[in-house]
């Protein structure tokens, strides 16, 4: 189970904002922190490696050969429309 204990001081208008979450929900001010931190402090592994392996995987892309016609790029992408 959980075997760590974090303390942290809020401030007034965020811990109400807790608090309503949790009574909303019905369920304990933890539950609502843990989510939080699952949702903003992803786990970096997990997620990067993957996808650093399919942009490694991915074919070569044709790339401008001067930097003028690089530069000139989006706007003809813009212009193209959707």
């Amino acid at each position: 189970m959980y075997n760590r204990r974090l303390q942290i001081r809020l401030d007034e208008p965020r811990y109400r904002r807790l608090i309503a979450r949790a009574r909303g929900r019905k369920v304990s001010v933890a539950v609502v922190v843990r989510e939080a931190i699952d949702l903003a402090v992803r786990g970096d592994v997990e997620e990067r490696e993957p996808a650093g392996r399919r942009i490694l995987a991915a074919e070569p892309m044709p790339v401008p050969a001067s930097i003028e016609q690089l530069k000139a790029e989006p706007g003809t992408i813009r212009a193209a429309g959707p």
